[in-house]
């Protein structure tokens, strides 16, 4: 397929996909393809999360960043590699790098509410005593962003003529994490590591990520000559890129593209910038070998054997939060 250089990210109706009509239906299927084989993100409007409900996350998560450090850190539990709760300043930094991001974030994970045995892989999310709120609202965000995955991963078993379901199961109470972040303000710019950015150029580790519309500026993507083209996520729309699992059993077919969150200039430092994604990832078990579809001579397999389990452990010890 020949290179398109976008300047924006295509947006797609999902109403397009799911409503009955093959022919929109096809034309969804191959446009995202054709994104995530280019540049790896697409916007996404008519998915199932409203407007309302993200607002109102956003307005609980904005409470809880502003309780005091010491409070924040009660949902901080050791030996949780980060996975659930709260995740301190500074902790993560992107692969191949040392210096930490300038962001806190908290972890909501999967609920797992009947005896799949998967459950006893997951800790049991935390909830802020001071927000009794957050638990229902998150959580109905959770599952109505990871529904609006598994659509799209439909479409994008479609585009690799795999059978329609061939993700579903495997994402079947998945190990997807919810992020709410929060790049702090910076009063005193001087204070911090010349290098230090809100986050880092990264690819993201798992299937899919859907990202709720972002409270500034700031989100830029890679394009594949090189220019960084600004993202702006609307509040009616999730943007939704490709990870570095989905880009691994695709032998690279479809695109993990790097992508960062740039500092504001200097006089906006004191300014917060607040965003959400969905990290969709399968079961662990998944096995994220290359599909026999997409190695042949003109692309020869790129990557090992490996599952999404052993996968996540690996880079969750390149990016600081195993150790």
């Amino acid at each position: 397929m020949a290179e398109i250089l976008y300047d924006t990210i295509p947006s797609l109706d999902l109403n397009d996909f799911t409503s009955g009509d093959q022919v929109a239906r096809n034309k969804f299927v191959q446009k995202l393809g054709e994104a995530y084989n280019n540049i790896g993100f697409v916007a996404v409007r008519n998915h199932y999360l409203t407007d309302e409900l993200s607002a109102q996350l956003y307005a609980i998560i904005k409470k809880f960043y502003a309780l005091p450090d010491s409070v924040k850190q009660k949902y901080e539990i050791p030996g949780l590699a980060g996975q659930r709760g709260y995740i301190g300043k500074g902790k993560e930094h992107a692969k191949g790098r040392n210096t930490g991001d300038l962001k806190e974030f908290y972890h909501v994970g999967q609920e797992v509410l009947d005896d799949d045995p998967i459950k006893k892989e997951y800790p049991d999310n935390i909830w802020p005593a001071e927000l009794p709120e957050f638990e229902a609202i998150a959580l109905d965000v959770y599952k109505r962003l990871e529904k609006t995955g598994v659509q799209l991963l439909r479409a994008i078993a479609l585009y690799l003529n795999l059978p329609e379901n061939y993700f579903d199961a495997k994402v079947h109470h998945g190990n997807s994490i919810l992020r709410p972040i929060h790049y702090f303000p910076i009063e005193n710019p001087d204070s911090v590591p010349e290098d230090a950015v809100r986050a880092a150029e990264h690819g993201d580790i798992n299937l899919i990520t859907l990202l709720m519309g972002a409270s500034a500026d700031g989100l830029q993507v890679l394009r594949r000559d090189g220019k960084w083209i600004p993202i702006t996520a609307l509040p009616e729309q999730l943007v939704v890129n490709v990870g570095d699992m989905l880009e691994r059993l695709t032998n690279k077919k479809l695109k993990s593209t790097i992508h960062r969150v740039v500092n504001p200039p200097r006089h906006l430092m004191n300014h917060p910038r607040y965003s959400i994604p969905f990290f969709m990832h399968p079961r662990s078990e998944m096995d994220l070998t290359a599909l026999p579809s997409c190695v042949d001579e003109a692309h020869p397999k790129l990557w090992d054997d490996i599952t999404a389990g052993e996968f996540l452990n690996q880079r969750l010890k390149e990016i600081g939060l195993k150790k």
